[in-house]
């Protein structure tokens, strides 16, 4: 099972909970970016290319616990950068488990094997490898050679030590679905316990912005994948409304709240993949965002995109107000036929606005006045 009862019902009574309180707008999985520096340079990413001033900086332990005590989600992900590049990530993991929320360390793990002795098997806490496919599509994604045999390598030695282990899994245009249908029957007969799945969004600051695809794309993409895995084991750490969603079944809006992100500049507005603006505070975030303005249909930038951290927090409210729908999708399979949902109208959406970089001018500023003091 990938996503085990345990948890399942500890977000479920999380999301009720929030539901008979009338809460209209609540996280499920924060976002935690203690650092920006990472030891791999991916073309299609947007977290790496900052001033090294800016790669520098690192959030404490404190911070990234008040963060966590701040939002309340039950499950927290650890992303980055590269987060076991941070020399105190273990006291990190150590603090979030204490606190019995659901911990996804996200990684590379070029560093899982130097790193693993710092952590212990524990039914909160999860390694998330990245694995943008088979050997070749995942080195050409990550721009190096031979970092998919070592990831390999890494989390099978995560599993001989008694770790969960998901892979991370991000879709580009111009992928194969025969190819990708192999790589994830390969990956789970590695062992691991659950694949998260993802088409890739246009990350403004990314040096590679020919290859996202679009919304009619990925839907496309993830049906003919599902159809060839109908017979298959593979097993999912998501929702399967989400999927079902991402093969054009279910008409979803984008809750960016359901994802908030904490990291070195604040709370980033609106949600992980777009930095416009940042709040001190989480309260800031949730109530002086203007949560309208943003998503399919209403902003030019999130037009085509349909990732999970978007969207899978709008399935899982659906699965829990709806678990016959989720459950008969779960017990079925993802419909990979026939005609899809309705999809969001684009023309009355705003025009992109490009202010991702006034954060960082103003960052800059304040590192090189705190050294020059």
């Amino acid at each position: 099972m990938a996503v085990p009862l345990h948890q399942k019902l500890r977000v479920g009574a999380y999301v009720a909970k929030m539901h008979l309180k009338g809460v209209k707008r609540y996280p499920l999985v924060l976002m935690l970016e203690p650092l920006f520096r990472c030891n791999l340079a991916c073309a299609g990413c947007g977290k790496i290319d900052y001033p090294a001033e800016i790669l520098n900086q690192r959030l404490t332990v404190a911070e990234c616990l008040e963060a966590v005590d701040e939002c309340g989600a039950p499950v927290v992900s650890i992303a980055g950068g590269e987060p076991l590049l941070h020399r105190e990530i273990d006291q990190i993991v150590e603090g979030i488990i204490a606190r019995k929320k659901f911990v996804y360390l996200c990684t590379n793990a070029l560093l899982l094997e130097k790193k693993i002795d710092l952590f212990e098997p524990d039914p909160f806490f999860i390694w998330s490898v990245h694995l943008d496919g088979d050997r070749a599509d995942h080195d050409r994604s990550v721009c190096q050679e031979g970092v998919y045999d070592r990831a390999v390598e890494a989390l099978k030695l995560a599993k001989e030590r008694g770790f969960r282990v998901n892979i991370n899994c991000t879709l580009f245009d111009g992928a194969d679905p025969e190819r990708y249908a192999r790589f994830f029957d390969e990956v789970m007969a590695l062992g691991v316990d659950g694949m998260t799945v993802s088409p890739g969004y246009a990350y403004e600051r990314a040096p590679d912005q020919q290859h996202f695809l679009s919304r009619r794309k990925t839907k496309e993409l993830f049906r003919e994948i599902f159809r060839r895995g109908r017979d298959s084991d593979w097993s999912f750490s998501q929702s399967s409304l989400f999927l079902d969603f991402l093969a054009g079944n279910q008409e979803y809006r984008c809750t960016p709240w359901g994802n908030p992100t904490r990291n070195y500049f604040g709370w980033q507005r609106p949600c992980y993949l777009l930095g416009e603006g940042y709040a001190k505070t989480f309260k800031e975030l949730m109530e002086e965002t203007d949560w309208d303005a943003y998503g399919t249909g209403n902003y030019e930038k999130c037009a085509n995109c349909m990732v999970h951290s978007g969207y899978e927090a709008t399935a899982v409210v659906d699965s829990v107000k709806h678990p016959l729908k989720a459950l008969a999708v779960a017990l079925n399979g993802v419909r990979t036929e026939g005609e899809m949902a309705p999809e969001i109208p684009l023309e009355n959406q705003r025009p992109a606005e490009y202010v991702f970089s006034r954060h960082v001018e103003q960052a800059l500023e304040r590192i090189r006045h705190q050294k020059a003091g």
